[in-house]
Order: C-alpha cells, then structure tokens, then sequence
C-alpha cells in the first residue's frame, strides 16, 4: 500500500516527502530493512511529536536487555493485543514473534489461546499476568507479583511484563480508532 491509500488509515497519511526529515529516515532505515514500511509508520507520522514520542517508548520496552526475551515481549503483545481485538497488532507482531521465536505456529497459538499454547509454565504465569493488567488492572495485588516470582521473575520483569501490556494498550486502541490496517507482508513472515 501507499502513503496515499485511504485503507491505510481513516485519518490523512502525508507522503514520505513531507514528514519532517528525522521520521522520514527512521521510516526508510526500516524499509530498507524489512522491505516495506509497516503501515503503523505512516499512520503515526500523522503527528510527528506523537510519532517520536511512541517510538521512543516502544524502543525502550521492545529492545531492551533483559530477562525477558524478545519473543516473549512479543508474545505479551500479541496475547493482549488479541483480547483489544487489535488486528494490525496480532498480525504485525504475530510476525515478528514467529520470526524471533523461530516458530511458525507460536503467534498463532498465543493469539488464539495462550494458555493451549506450546509454551513454558513460566510464559504462560507471564501472560496471565500481562492479560490481567491490560483487562483489568486495577486487581492486580500482591498475589500476583508472587506468583511471578515463584516462576523466576524479579521486580524489573515485573515492570516490563506490565508496561509492555500497558503500551499496547494504547496502541491497540489507536490502531483501531484509526483503521490501521496491516501490510500484506506480514502474513507470511516467519511461516516457511
């Protein structure tokens, strides 16, 4: 798809031309990279110092060191994320967790049922918790930090597991207010 496809996003999505030249080079190191630009880049460019701001934290949480790895980061997205009803999500990150888990069935199991997924105990006390705090944080106690740590996670984890449930959050809802719709390529990634 194009900048300029209306099925991209209900809201305007300028051309690469016009965004300022710092999104503009985060955008095309990321085409050069994957080979399209995913469609959340354009949507967001919408509004650059949001754009900025989102990447930023979503760096900071994804591409971390950390005891959770990057497939399991991904896997807290993509199980929340299939609970907001989030489409460009589930598929855009079920990619990406299929590629760093080096397998082509997890993100389908994770966003259909994570708790029938080929999955650890450990990531499955993980998800639980990441679903708690995106459906209903304000029950989390402290029941719940210690069943994490029963499962080896520490304090930092616990941080990481409900900020990345919580950022999602927020993408999830705007990736649906605004239509977001994901890049063909993504379906296939990570499947052969």
């Amino acid at each position: 798809m194009s900048a300029k496809d209306p099925a991209v996003s209900r809201f305007p999505v300028p051309a690469l031309t016009d965004m300022p030249a710092d999104i503009r080079e985060r955008i095309e190191k990321v085409q050069e990279k994957s080979g399209f630009i995913p469609n959340v880049f354009l949507v967001l460019a919408h509004r650059p110092d949001e754009f900025r701001a989102f990447f930023a934290y979503h760096d900071a949480l994804m591409d971390k060191p950390g005891n959770l790895s990057k497939a399991e980061r991904e896997m807290i997205v993509v199980a929340t994320s299939n609970l907001n009803q989030c489409q460009y999500c589930v598929i855009a990150h079920g990619a990406i967790l299929r590629i760093r888990a080096k397998d082509p069935l997890i993100a389908d199991q994770v966003a259909i049922n994570y708790r029938k997924a080929d999955i650890s105990p450990r990531q499955k006390a993980m998800l639980d918790f990441a679903v708690k705090v995106s459906q209903s944080a304000h029950l989390v106690g402290d029941d719940d930090m210690e069943t994490l740590k029963q499962h080896g996670f520490d304090e930092e984890d616990v941080w990481d597991i409900a900020a990345i449930a919580s950022f999602f959050g927020l993408s999830n809802r705007m990736a649906n207010v605004t239509s977001m719709r994901p890049n063909s390529e993504f379906y296939a990634m990570g499947r052969g």
